[in-house]
């Protein structure tokens, strides 16, 4: 077999070495445009994890690389002078320049030819090759070359960076953040060898402009950064090595193979340097490739099929780690009004990847400054973020745990039984702090199914009543009815209306668009339904104005093509939903909140905006609303959503942090330690949960034994089980603790 490598990176490199070591009888060459000696950027990090990988697959490699590493255990977060240490993640950084030799000394030791200052601009020369490694970077000739072959994308993040070096001696991993007059810098900073550091700057483009920074002046550059983080920098120098200023470039491709030809590293798949996995991606994938071809040494493009299918969700999922990485810094204004160990706690579980009970393991004197630090804002003595009260106007919740709106599709013309009765008197029993509804039509036809609840007559009114009072009597968990109004979404009404005469689906009816008539009936028909919630002893309603029901329907620019004062911007798309909300604020107590269900994005082109968000948002709450309850999505049936574990909270995140206003968040949370995670970071004051209720109504009494608290307030009748509880949960806890350190990696320190 002959293959032929097209970029000498640490991946080409790596590939070609584990590929002639099994295959000792294949030719390879390495062609690279540069010099040996020559390298860009100055250091390289990998986790003690990966540099473990390096050992089992080229033990000659791993031996040479681990004698000139940098190692270090601790991540320093520092912000204007004020620093908190944290131990326990076992890193290591080397230098690019001396990873690129160990590597040629390898690759030279198997007996792969390789060659120097070699710029290819097509590959007729490599016809006889068998296979095409394209691994010439970012912004690989190859790859563009066979642009729609491979199905490149190639989004350019908005933050502006620049990679710096100097001789300034860092003991840890940090990361330096500078408050300034126009916006936030940091500095990600690490020692790669004695005597010289890596230093990344990062700021926002609005930053780096009104800095007057140029994209290719270096000593300006220098100069203004110098001066900026001379306390950092203590005396030292700044050290350019083609320093210019950049902004990332998150690539993907849809086809990684095409003929011949495959890509392997950067010219694959980009991740972000804020989660050190650019190198450590491109060299699991030089092994993943390898792996492919040593067990289809006759068949090219069966070796393609599985290294594309063995790889690429593992990519993916650190590309998707990393970008949610690259958001946290692309918002370092917005984090940057926490107070400081909240601020370090959102740096240190940015991508998700990394939660509070990880970092517990790791190092638990930080933890303890992070949990110290919310308790003092809280005025709460717990050392469970979850299990800190939180006050809603003038209503205590007990705690942050929430019940999502999930529907039953039980009632029987519109009216509750006891099915709904077990159903809400059981969450609350298991110690939730706020139940919600589900949605509740305040009209016949505002119902979405047959078998949806509502509260538009007395009977209705009653059967409600009867389960607040239950859970009133019993426990301290609050109630909150969430009102809606199906619109287009009726599975039932022959009536149908919206804010556009659009239909849901193709085998949806169209609807008819509202006028000013059926807008004042509806308006009236909330206020009503408003009242009766009041009679139902409900602590808080909740406005539907999500998932493309009614409300929503006017709020998107996919459901609201009107051309009246209700159409056209978002100042006038939010006239109705807000005569509704104002409505309902002027029949209800004024000491009880109201929260609005919003969908934060349509996960489809052309739909509502970031800014429109935050104008909705800023809306709702100048009109009365007291939190937003965060969703996402289901306004049209060709939505694209991303999903993944906590997947909505980053938009909770935008809202509670730009709009100022407390957030419910949701979204494929399942455990206790994600709950305090979000909430000590400040992305969400409330957390909703859904399925994980759906079987177990005592998760939250469970979570409260697992976290230790001894005061789980069961009802009388159920306390002869709470020592039992307490044993099995913290057992429980003790054993899954065990079990992660016992599988944490090895340090792989001299």
């Amino acid at each position: 077999m002959k293959i032929t490598v097209i970029g000498g990176g640490p991946g080409g490199l790596y590939f070609s070495i584990l590929t002639k070591k099994a295959m000792p009888h294949c030719e390879i060459d390495i062609y690279e445009r540069n010099k040996p000696d020559d390298s860009f950027g100055f250091g390289v990090v990998f986790s003690d994890e990966t540099l473990g990988e390096f050992l089992k697959r080229d033990m000659q490699s791993y031996e040479l690389i681990r004698s000139e590493f940098a190692y270090w255990d601790d991540i320093v977060v520092a912000r204007d002078g004020k620093q908190v240490s944290v131990a326990g993640n076992g890193f290591c950084g080397c230098s690019r320049k001396t990873l690129l030799k160990l590597l040629h000394q390898r690759c030279n030791e198997e007996g792969i030819r390789l060659h120097f200052e070699q710029n290819f601009e097509n590959l007729k020369a490599f016809k006889n090759s068998d296979i095409i490694v394209a691994a010439d970077g970012i912004g690989s000739g190859i790859r563009t070359q066979f642009e729609k072959e491979f199905g490149t994308q190639i989004q350019m993040k908005s933050n502006r960076f620049v990679w710096l070096g100097s001789t300034k001696p860092l003991d840890a991993f940090t990361y330096f953040f500078r408050t300034t007059p126009y916006g936030s810098i940091v500095a990600h900073s690490y020692q790669y060898e004695e005597g010289m550091s890596t230093w990344i700057f990062e700021c926002s483009n609005e930053t780096w402009e009104k800095l007057n920074f140029e994209v290719d002046n270096e000593n300006d550059t220098v100069s203004k950064l110098s001066e900026i983080f001379k306390d950092e920098l203590d005396g030292h120098p700044l050290i350019t090595n083609k320093s210019h200023w950049r902004q990332f470039p998150h690539v993907t491709n849809k086809n990684w193979s095409y003929k011949n030809i495959v890509l392997l590293g950067d010219a694959k798949a980009t991740a972000h340097y804020s989660i050190g996995s650019g190198t450590k991606l491109a060299m699991d994938c030089a092994i993943g490739l390898s792996d492919a071809v040593i067990a289809n040494p006759d068949n090219v493009q069966a070796a393609f099929e599985q290294y594309e299918n063995t790889r690429r969700n593992p990519v993916e999922m650190i590309q998707y780690a990393a970008t949610v990485s690259l958001d946290w810094f692309e918002n370092m204004d917005r984090n940057n009004q926490h107070p400081f160990y909240q601020f370090s706690f959102g740096c240190m579980t940015r991508s998700k990847k990394v939660t509070y009970e990880n970092l517990r393991l790791r190092d638990k004197s930080y933890t303890d400054k992070v949990v110290n630090e919310f308790k003092e804002i809280n005025h709460f003595d717990s050392n469970s973020a979850a299990f800190t009260p939180f006050n809603l106007g003038h209503l205590k919740i007990e705690n942050r745990i929430v019940m999502s709106a999930m529907g039953q599709y039980k009632a029987e013309n519109g009216l509750i039984n006891d099915w709904h009765f077990q159903h809400y008197t059981s969450r609350a029993l298991g110690g939730l702090g706020l139940v919600f509804t589900e949605m509740t039509a305040i009209s016949d036809d505002g119902r979405i199914t047959l078998g949806c609840p509502g509260i538009y007559t007395n009977e209705q009114t009653s059967a409600w009543k009867r389960i607040n009072d239950f859970i009133h009597q019993h426990t301290k968990t609050k109630t909150a009815i969430q009102l809606g109004h199906a619109g287009r979404k009726s599975q039932i009404s022959k009536n149908l209306i919206s804010a556009s005469p659009l239909a849901f689906s193709e085998n949806s009816s169209t609807p008819s668009e509202m006028n000013r008539e059926q807008m004042h009936q509806i308006r009236n028909e909330f206020a009503i339904a408003t009242l009766n919630a009041e009679k139902a002893n409900f602590d808080m309603i909740e406005l539907q104005a999500h998932h493309g029901f009614l409300l929503a329907t006017f709020l998107s620019p996919l459901t609201n093509t009107r051309t009246d004062e209700f159409g056209g911007t978002i100042e006038n798309r939010l006239r109705f939903p807000l005569e509704v909300l104002k409505a309902i604020r002027n029949n209800f107590p004024k000491e009880k909140p109201i929260s609005v269900r919003i969908s934060a994005t349509d996960w489809a082109e052309n739909g509502i905006t970031e800014k429109d968000v935050y104008t909705i948002s800023k809306a709702f709450k100048e009109a009365g609303a007291n939190i937003i309850n965060v969703s996402t999505g289901n306004t049209v049936i060709n939505q694209q959503p991303k999903g993944g574990r906590m997947w909505q909270v980053p938009f909770s995140d935008a809202i509670r942090n730009t709009v100022q206003i407390p957030t419910i968040t949701a979204g494929n949370i399942t455990d206790i330690d994600q709950i305090n995670t979000i909430i000590l970071s400040g992305k969400a004051d409330l957390i909703a949960l859904g399925k994980p209720l759906l079987l177990d109504p005592y998760f939250a009494i469970k979570a409260k034994a697992y976290e230790a608290i001894e005061n789980l307030e069961a009802p009388i009748s159920y306390e002869k089980g709470v020592h039992t509880l307490l044993s099995s949960e913290q057992t429980s806890r003790n054993q899954l603790e065990k079990m992660k350190r016992a599988l944490k990696p090895k340090s792989n320190k001299k």
